[in-house]
Parts: C-alpha cells; sequence; structure tokens
C-alpha cells in the first residue's frame, strides 16, 4: 500500500517539484546575486539585498500593505457573514443566490477594476450625479487614495469570504436557534452567541483567502490608489519591470511570502483549536 500510495502521489508531487520548488528556488537564488547592469542578475553573491529590504521606507510600505489587507479582510467579514446567513436560509434560491455572489468572476478583473474609476473619477457617474442635484460644489476625491483601494480590495475579494462562510453557516444544526429562542435568546443575541461561535472555522477560513490575496495585490492598489497609495506588491511589480532589479525584487518577495506563511500560520493554528 506505500508503495502504491507513492506512484499514486509522484503525478502531483513532480508538478509541485516543477511548478513550484524549481522557481521558488530560482527566486532564493536571485535574491543572493547582484544587479546585472542593464538589469537581470550577476555575480557576485551578496545579501545586500536583504539589507535594503529592512530599510525604514519599505518596512513602511509593508505595514500599509499589512493593515490595508487586514481592513479589507475585516469589511469582507462583516458585509459576507449576513449575506452567507441570508443565503443559507434562502431555501430554493440557494443556487441562484451563489451565482450572483461568484457572477463577478465571469469578467476580467481589469475590467471591472475600470468600471470603479469610472465610477469614482472627478468626472465618474458618482461626482456627475452629486454635482447636477447641487449636493456638492466640487467634485469629491473618491478616487486614488486609500479608500479608494480598500474599496477595490473588498469589492474583488467578498465572494472569498462568502462561500466558506456559506459553507459553514449551511451546515449549523436548526435546533441550536430553536432551543436558543426557546431560552428567550432574541435574533440578534442569537446570531451573536451561537451562530459567530460555531462559525469561526468558516470565518478564519475566509479572512485567509482575503487577506493573503490582499497582501499581494498590486494591480488595485496601481489603478485605484495612483501613487498616493502603494503596496508592497507594487514595489515587487516595479522591481522586475520598471527597476529591473531582480535581486531586490526577489528579496521583497521572499519577505512578502514569509509574512504571508506566519499568517497562515497564526490561523492555522486557531483553526486546529476550533476543531
Amino acid at each position: 500500500m506505500r508503495r502504491l500510495r507513492a506512484w499514486f502521489l509522484l503525478p502531483g508531487a513532480t508538478i509541485m517539484a516543477v511548478l513550484f520548488f524549481a522557481p521558488l528556488l530560482i527566486v532564493v537564488l536571485y535574491s543572493f546575486l547582484s544587479r546585472g547592469a542593464y538589469g537581470g542578475v550577476e555575480l557576485p553573491w551578496t545579501a545586500s539585498s536583504y539589507t535594503r529590504v529592512f530599510d525604514s521606507l519599505y518596512l513602511a510600505i509593508l505595514w500599509r500593505s499589512i493593515w490595508v489587507s487586514a481592513l479589507s479582510t475585516a469589511i469582507c467579514a462583516l458585509l459576507g457573514f449576513p449575506l452567507a446567513l441570508y443565503i443559507a436560509r434562502a431555501g430554493s434560491n440557494r443556487t441562484l443566490l451563489l451565482n450572483l455572489v461568484m457572477l463577478p468572476f465571469w469578467t476580467s478583473f481589469l475590467i471591472r477594476i475600470y468600471a470603479w474609476m469610472f465610477l469614482l473619477r472627478d468626472t465618474g457617474l458618482i461626482n456627475s450625479f452629486l454635482l447636477a442635484v447641487h449636493v456638492i460644489r466640487q467634485p469629491l476625491p473618491l478616487l486614488f487614495n486609500t479608500g479608494a483601494v480598500i474599496l477595490g480590495l473588498v469589492y474583488g475579494y467578498l465572494p472569498f469570504m462568502v462561500l466558506p462562510l456559506y459553507a459553514t453557516v449551511e451546515k449549523l444544526d436548526p435546533s441550536l436557534l430553536d432551543a436558543a429562542a426557546d431560552l428567550g435568546a432574541s435574533p440578534a443575541i442569537t446570531v451573536w452567541k451561537v451562530i459567530v461561535p460555531l462559525s469561526k472555522p468558516g470565518i478564519l477560513a475566509g479572512s485567509l483567502l482575503v487577506f493573503i490575496p490582499c497582501l499581494g495585490a498590486y494591480l488595485t492598489a496601481d489603478l485605484m490608489g495612483g501613487g498616493k497609495s502603494v503596496m508592497i506588491g507594487n514595489v515587487v511589480q516595479n522591481q522586475f519591470t520598471t527597476s529591473r532589479d531582480w535581486p531586490f525584487g526577489a528579496a521583497i518577495s521572499l519577505l512578502l511570502m514569509a509574512v504571508a506563511l506566519l499568517v497562515t500560520r497564526v490561523i492555522g493554528r486557531k483553526g486546529e483549536q476550533l476543531l
């Protein structure tokens, strides 16, 4: 059985080795090389890229990326939990509502971001309407700031929070809710004292699925934040394209991966305790 299991695991292990571990090894090696005169990498070996990573400028950008991602995740949880609970209680309409949640995935993420930019820009639909009804006298700064970046992240990754929450809430025993009502608990108390604690595995899973992509996101921050809200993903993208400093970009990538692994480890332990 052990040999048979090894043969079954061989294709998957081979794919992981070729498509994940080999590129990761290349990134690690690049991070210890020197920047080439015209981009790329060259000898000698050096750790100077890691010295630059801990510069106060990049640590500040990393911290901004962490709190923006954490806030976006919290907003997704606050919005996604009631939606998941409603879908779980929707009866025959569950399939339709779940399809509506996944409907944005049928369109390119880039196109959806451009649509938000059309809505939020100074001459966009929102500002034009407010100006037309004389609510404001000049356009509101809705775009190219941190708030716009958070809005884009919440919009883009909210389904990743809703689906794990739905999978958890849908499996709750209805008799627990009936028992809480029989004991005199109001609907709000029932949600807070019964449903939320039992839904913590789904909340943790959804938080992980939202926080990690938000932490490495660069397209949303680049388009909706402009140059005023730079995240660590933008720094990585810039090093591999415009600056062509591949060793430094590799070092920042590994730092970002370390933070993501740390968060995954912490949330994973919390999930194991709940299970």
